[in-house]
């Protein structure tokens, strides 16, 4: 394993009780064993977005097709965030008692469900109740995929991570690129339009089957899942309970993962929305959204991959945050005329995701504390979301413009920039339970 010896966990101090040693390639897994989990997280991560991009990329036809208003758009677009606080809080429970791998893979049947049933739903309510049980699946693998990382690949969190979120951002670009086609291709029918991407999950469910059907894998405190997986031994009283609320490493993490949620579904909730206002025709502007989704595809495999190496994630954490800041600012007075750039400006802004996972992962010795944290930062930074998308919706459908939404959105980048930069610090929050403790 050439360059992934130096991750998180070559910097931070390991559990104190041995698990069995790694094969060479780092993993400690035997057979094909980690391919198989690779290939499960690979396929999860394609499923986390389409959900909420697909619906962006037809918000107008959506819109008219149920009577919606923009208040109530604004909802949905808060949705997602709504229920990855209120879901993914609930994962490391579930986690200990099913196991990760049982809990992904229901998530994934919840996906599918969702996403099939929602177009026909017959009206708004039955609208938004398919798409929260989507997104129910969706928010416990989001707080999962980090655990099963940490977990199956303790020596290679970083390229894992990457590997993930490369995943995730091709799923979100794709299915921002080819829901108007599609859409078009199916008979300008925005239900079949929508209801196509349950396949994705289906596919999914198929290869977590296998992988539910093992021992319970990272819950933690639980025993490992397969017979040579490394086992965390002594881990959940260092990671169960830990009091987070004390911890300013678990709260700058929160925040920071709250406003860069808060940038992430505004951007697929509405940036198609305000191109197609400015005169850009539905298709081009289905095409700009999904240019910002698949910058991530390239530099979320590379910014967890450096992050894991810098002893402080500060400088990334200002050069997003000034690529989202310029992004904002140029959609505010020009969004027709410099409408590429402004969407890969906005899309490396996005990066910003794969980036708190990452250190999700390093501020953490264990699985147990990783599932912990994981938990804490993502529930609590999802609730920090919750008002953005809604508000956005109510300020275009007030002021009749984009103006002041794309304000506050450019405000809202300097303190991201400044919590981003005290999550950044080389913290472990097991130190810092400790210290409150003593």
């Amino acid at each position: 394993m050439a360059p992934d010896h130096a991750t998180a966990e070559s910097r931070t101090p390991r559990s104190r009780t041995p698990g069995p040693a790694p094969r060479a390639d780092g993993t400690g897994l035997p057979g094909r064993l980690p391919r198989v989990v690779m290939a499960g997280i690979v396929l999860a991560a394609l499923n986390l977005r389409p959900a909420i991009t697909s619906f962006g990329a037809l918000l107008e036809e959506v819109r008219d097709g149920l009577g919606m208003s923009g208040t109530v758009a604004g909802l949905l677009t808060s949705l997602p965030s709504l229920c990855f606080a209120v879901f993914g809080i609930t994962a490391p429970r579930l986690a200990r008692r099913f196991g990760p791998s049982a809990v992904v893979c229901a998530g994934m049947a919840a996906i599918a469900a969702g996403l099939l049933i929602r177009p026909y739903a017959g009206g708004t309510p039955g609208f938004l109740a398919a798409t929260a049980l989507a997104l129910m699946g969706i928010a416990v693998s989001n707080v999962l995929m980090p655990v099963i990382v940490k977990h199956w690949f303790p020596e290679r969190v970083g390229s894992m991570t990457g590997l993930y979120s490369m995943a995730l951002a091709f799923g979100t670009a794709s299915a921002a690129a080819a829901t108007v086609p599609l859409t078009g291709a199916l008979g300008g029918d925005w239900q079949r339009g929508l209801a196509t991407w349950a396949a994705l999950p289906a596919l999914a469910l198929v290869a977590w089957l296998p992988l539910a059907r093992l021992r319970r894998d990272a819950a933690p405190g639980a025993e490992a899942e397969g017979p040579a997986a490394p086992a965390d031994t002594g881990a959940a009283p260092e990671g169960r309970g830990l009091r987070l609320v004390r911890s300013r490493t678990a709260w700058a993490l929160a925040v920071f993962f709250g406003l860069q949620a808060t940038g992430a579904y505004v951007t697929m909730g509405w940036m198609a929305q305000i191109f197609r206002d400015a005169g850009v025709p539905a298709g081009r502007a289905g095409l700009l959204l999904a240019v910002t989704m698949v910058m991530g595809v390239p530099l979320a495999f590379v910014i967890p991959r450096l992050a894991s190496r810098l002893p402080h994630q500060g400088p990334i954490v200002v050069a997003l945050g000034l690529c989202g800041l310029i992004g904002y600012l140029g959609l505010w007075a020009a969004p027709a005329g410099g409408a590429w750039l402004w969407a890969v400006l906005l899309g490396a802004s996005n990066c910003a995701f794969p980036l708190a996972l990452t250190m999700i992962g390093m501020r953490a010795r264990t699985s147990a504390g990783v599932a912990e944290l994981s938990s804490f930062a993502q529930s609590t930074g999802y609730l920090i979301s919750l008002p953005g998308p809604l508000l956005v919706g109510v300020l275009y459908q007030h002021t009749g413009g984009w103006h002041l939404p794309l304000a506050l959105m450019g405000a809202l980048m300097l303190p991201q920039i400044a919590v981003g930069v005290l999550a950044g610090r080389p913290r472990v929050i097991e130190d810092e339970a400790a210290r409150a403790r003593a």
